[in-house]
Formats: structure tokens, sequence, C-alpha cells
């Protein structure tokens, strides 16, 4: 009777426990092998190409894949899992970077077979500063000393 009561006791302990965990501690599965190996390609192209990634476009291709890109990222769940993949592509991208780089950007540069603008030229910046197209006014000048 006594080692019932203290089962009980010891369920409704874990019971309380396990409800106690807050929702962004479950466990989520992995996201796919393609998924990861498609993140770690495009990482490899900003490396060893130089391009800027389009997050944007990069977003919205890993959420058809049904992963985010916080997932990936070094510092995401599944970050080292991209990373040793990262590793392999940038050492076999960087022995060949000239038909390596025009791969992949026929791929997911500007206008790509694959998806257009993953990849952008690391020259082109979106949008220009703000006030950049106006002439940038003198400063007044300074008030004699009396």
């Amino acid at each position: 009777m006594r080692l019932l009561a203290t089962l009980a006791a010891a369920a409704a302990l874990l019971t309380a426990t396990l409800a106690a965990v807050p929702a962004e501690a479950q466990i989520r599965n992995a996201p796919a092998p393609r998924a990861l190996e498609f993140a770690a390609y495009i990482f490899a192209a900003s490396n060893v190409c130089g391009y800027r990634i389009g997050t944007d476009t990069f977003e919205a291709l890993l959420v058809k894949q049904g992963t985010r890109s916080a997932d990936v990222s070094p510092r995401g769940p599944f970050g080292g899992r991209v990373q040793s993949t990262f590793a392999l592509m940038s050492n076999d991208m960087a022995q060949n970077r000239e038909k390596a780089c025009l791969a992949v950007a026929g791929e997911y540069g500007p206008e790509g077979t694959v998806a257009k603008n993953v990849l952008l030229p690391a020259g082109a910046d979106a949008a220009p500063a703000p006030g950049a197209d106006k002439p940038a006014e003198p400063a007044p000048a300074p008030k004699p000393a009396q």
C-alpha cells in the first residue's frame, strides 16, 4: 500500500513538472536533409564567391522545405549539421572558384534558373542611403569672436 502511494505521488510530481515545461522547449523534428544541404550550399556560395544572401528569398525557400533560417544558422539548433556540410562544400567550390561561382549564380543569382535573387552580387546595395541623391548642404560659417 505504501509503495502504491509513493508511485502515485511520483506520477503526480512528474505530471506537474512536464506541464510546467514551456512550449518552446519542446523537441522539434530535424529539417529534411535536403533543406540542410540547400542552406549549406547557399552559405558556401556566399563565403567562397562573395555573394550576399537575399534573406527574404532564402527564408521563403527554406519555409517551403519545412524549416527557417534561424534553425539552420550557425547558432541555430541544426547549425552544426549545416556547418559540417558547409565546410565540405566551401572546400570543393574553392578548388575551382570561377566555374563554381558561375554555376551557383546561374542557379540562384538575379537571373537564376532554380530561384532568382537568393544570391546577390556583393557590391549591389538594395537601396541608397537616405538623402544620397541630395547634395550636402554647406556648413554654416563660423561667427567671428567678439
